[in-house]
């Protein structure tokens, strides 16, 4: 296997002549004074205490997710689960950035048998959930070079989008609020593998289509078409889905203002629902239900990925995100098991009534481990760490 290391960034020097001790006295308190008002926003995404280092944490859940049988092993499911895909995901970027060469082998060498064509355990089904899984192979392309896997990853980005709607968009979209995550990941991977921006133009337009169709005044979404109640890993996929394409998308392109608009009209309601524990609910905006970390990790790696870019306001969001994270490093276990995380739910049932539907919400049970919270402190680990 041969795996690409990605350049440093060579750390500037300075140099110079000497010059006399109180000039280089007055200097230096003049580039604090001046250097403060950049610095001190971002400090609240560094300087973490050692049980929340980034580079530990998402080691840990990388590791966590190497040392469990994939769910088709324990007869959990046939194919490999979208959750497990967006974990592995995380876990191949958390070993590329922290140069981890051995995490990297391993993660890369697990996925080796399921490269087999016609492989029983990788579903081919004309569905988003499925389609999700290209995402891993297109990134163990980006860090090995392995062209089996390059074809494998685009044949699900291009199966995605074979025999379009009249629009344009592909027909595995639900209008869903979780799907644009599903969507938007496999289509950006296929974009950042190969550059071409039919990839990125797909997942720009559809995007914005959903947007227009789903996002409400307060920018928040409803979690599907008769479910008017704001669950928190749907918004949190949403959420995670615009901070992915923003990462790639460039301000030129016809599609940016309206979902750079999305993004920004989303956040601040998602930081005023924040709880002052740090996690958000199972329903946002349902003080009373209970804290929920996979829509927690999903926020918070929206939210981060903003303060990083500056999209959001480091002053404002920086202290959210920083409550967050270790609020979510307190829910793991000592086998990097994240706790609190709702089982996967379809919108609650449409001709039901509201308190039928909000007790639907309330039911969800919670899991310890589940791939829906593990994957997103992988991602949040490494925009932490850029």
């Amino acid at each position: 296997m041969r795996v690409r290391s990605e350049d440093d960034s060579t750390a500037r020097q300075v140099s110079g002549r000497l010059v006399p001790l109180a000039l280089a006295l007055l200097l230096s308190a003049c580039a604090s004074a001046t250097g403060s008002s950049h610095a001190t926003p971002l400090a609240s995404l560094s300087n973490w205490p050692a049980g929340a280092d980034p580079e530990i944490v998402g080691k840990r859940v990388a590791e966590n997710f190497l040392a469990r049988p994939l769910d088709f092993e324990t007869g959990g499911t046939k194919t490999i689960s979208n959750s497990e895909a967006m974990t592995w995901y995380g876990a191949l970027r958390v070993a590329r950035l922290t140069r981890d060469a051995d995490l990297q082998r391993r993660l890369i060498a697990r996925f080796e048998p399921l490269k087999r064509p016609g492989h029983p355990n990788v579903s081919l089904a004309h569905h988003l959930d499925a389609s999700i899984f290209g995402a891993v192979p297109l990134e163990i392309f980006m860090q090995t070079g392995d062209s089996a896997c390059l074809r494998l990853g685009l044949g699900f980005a291009d199966r995605q989008w074979a025999n379009p709607t009249p629009e344009g968009y592909t027909t595995q979209a639900r209008w869903w609020i979780d799907d644009m995550y599903m969507i938007s990941l496999i289509q950006l991977q296929a974009y950042r593998a190969t550059h071409d921006t039919v990839y990125l133009n797909r997942d720009a337009r559809l995007m914005a289509a959903y947007l227009d169709s789903l996002q409400r005044p307060n920018g928040l979404f409803f979690h599907g078409p008769g479910a008017p109640f704001y669950w928190g890993r749907a918004n949190g996929w949403i959420a995670a889905a615009l901070a992915e394409v923003l990462s790639d998308l460039p301000p030129t392109h016809p599609q940016y203002g309206r979902i750079m608009e999305g993004y920004q009209r989303m956040m601040p309601t998602v930081l005023a629902y924040q709880s002052p524990a740090g996690l958000w609910r199972q329903l946002l905006d349902k003080p009373e239900l209970w804290l929920e970390t996979s829509s927690t990790g999903m926020l918070t790696f929206a939210m981060a990925t903003g303060v990083r870019n500056g999209w959001l306001d480091a002053r404002r969001y920086g202290p959210a995100v920083r409550r967050a994270w270790s609020a979510l490093v307190d829910e793991l276990d000592a086998n990097a098991n994240v706790a609190n995380v709702s089982v996967g739910t379809n919108p609650a049932p449409r001709d039901s009534s509201a308190s039928a539907q909000y007790r639907y919400y309330v039911a969800r049970e919670r899991r310890t481990g589940d791939y829906h919270g593990q994957g997103p402190l992988t991602w949040i680990a490494v925009t932490l760490l850029h």
